[in-house]
């Protein structure tokens, strides 16, 4: 098809109309050449039909456009800025919807990164888990709390929990750089304590602070806790506070410890559980997708339920007779807190992660994360799970502990001690050898 003007009659092609169109607000009459297609008339610089349309602005894109003319004329186009700004936030959510950290055994590496960044301890102090605050205190509002000290709260918090009084020997599964660990040696300067990591540099920062500390009586190796070099019936207490989340086999996990435990020591476990799911209450696809995103982002195999730890501790033991009790609480209330008092601690002191500009982009992830994790706990998606138990020990040994005497198969009281009446009280029958 071919395009002519109507003053000079010169024919150009079509892919060269628009050079030779007249400047914005002159009169041309323009009319196409004899050929089945219809004619078309632009007068003031108006179209007057659909099809002439078409064609105008097909002329006015084939021609180049002076570059200047084009960037202005796109930065104007509030049409052209929304769908930019549409398809940017959808490259992000896309982004931030699949995790960056799934989880291949590589916890110890993810944990020595964090450690050599040193952006954790700094907000985190010495514990990598989340604090508690009481009713108070979240009436005040949670942001008046040290964020520090209601993580050192919570140290205090589960070792009451546990019931463990006084213990001689102390294991920490999975102890990070040894926050839990050193406080407890502190408590009972008595206590051997030994702390068990995938990351060597956490057990070279632990082994730092502790000399600092001039704490003689607690260690720290790099370990699995899946295969354990313990013997059997090594420890008083077996402490696990938030490392059963990376574990990729949750009943080895629990076996392992209870197998180091000493008849009569105390095992507690403190875990971010998803919630049970029943028939009656199965997981949706929304809660199946936001439950992938919080495993691949911080290197998680997968998450069970409270109720299912309980499981693993009574069915992995009852054969043997190892367990007199257990016990399991869902702290979410008193923790729920910490994700988002995570978030304002850096924005309160951000000075650290600006000064290192090679972890911004992680550092907007964890921001991410942290949120996504306190609107999972708010809706009830996750929990946040304190197990413990008690392991059983021959009858005559529990009395003897627990100031009782055995006559004529009765039992008399001399001094009751709450520990071992509990257990005689709730599971009498499996203290008999």
């Amino acid at each position: 098809m071919f395009v002519q003007k109507g003053l000079q009659g010169s024919t150009l092609p079509a892919k060269h109309a628009s050079s030779a169109l007249p400047a914005r607000g002159s009169r041309v009459a323009v009319r196409a050449s004899p050929s089945p297609e219809p004619s078309l008339t632009v007068k003031d610089s108006r179209v007057t039909s659909s099809k002439a349309r078409q064609v105008h602005e097909l002329a006015e894109a084939a021609a180049p456009p002076a570059p200047s003319s084009s960037l202005s004329s796109i930065a104007t186009n509030p049409l052209a800025i929304a769908a930019g700004v549409g398809l940017a936030g959808l490259a992000v959510k896309a982004a931030f919807d699949q995790g960056s950290r799934k989880y291949d055994g590589n916890v110890g590496e993810e944990y020595d990164a964090w450690t050599d960044e040193g952006v954790l301890e700094y907000y985190w102090g010495d514990h990598i888990h989340l604090g508690v605050y009481n009713e108070e205190e979240r009436a005040k509002g949670y942001k008046k709390k040290d964020f520090k000290l209601a993580k050192l709260d919570f140290v205090d918090d589960m070792l009451k929990f546990s019931d463990s009084t006084n213990p001689a020997k102390v294991l920490d599964v999975g102890c990070g750089f040894g926050g839990s660990s050193r406080h407890i040696a502190s408590k009972n300067p008595s206590a051997e304590v030994k702390g068990i990591t995938l990351s060597p540099k956490q057990v070279e920062r632990g082994t730092q602070l502790a000399k600092d500390r001039g704490l003689n009586n607690v260690s720290f190796q790099v370990m699995d806790a899946l295969k354990m070099d313990f013997p059997d019936n090594t420890f008083d207490l077996v402490w696990a506070c938030e490392s059963g989340e990376h574990m990729p086999d949750k009943k080895k996990y629990v076996e392992e410890m209870i197998r180091v435990l000493k008849p009569g020591g105390h095992i507690v476990i403190a875990c971010w559980c998803q919630r049970e799911e029943t028939k009656e209450k199965p997981f949706t696809e929304k809660d199946k997708s936001d439950l992938q995103f919080l495993y691949d982002e911080w290197a998680h195999p997968y998450f069970i339920s409270i109720q299912e730890f309980i499981r693993l501790m009574e069915a992995s033991v009852w054969g043997t007779g190892k367990m007199a009790s257990t016990k399991s609480e869902d702290w979410t209330p008193q923790t729920i807190d910490s994700w988002r008092h995570s978030i304002w601690v850096g924005v309160w002191d951000p000075w650290i992660v600006v000064s290192k500009p090679h972890i911004w982009y992680k550092t907007i992830r964890e921001i991410v994360t942290l949120e996504r994790m306190h609107v999972a706990f708010d809706t009830g998606l996750m929990e946040y799970g304190l197990m413990a138990g008690l392991a059983r020990v021959a009858v005559n040994r529990l009395l003897a502990q627990a100031g009782l005497r055995a006559c004529d198969s009765k039992i008399r009281i001399r001094d009751r001690q709450p520990t071992a009446t509990r257990a005689l009280t709730m599971d009498a029958g499996k203290l008999r050898e």
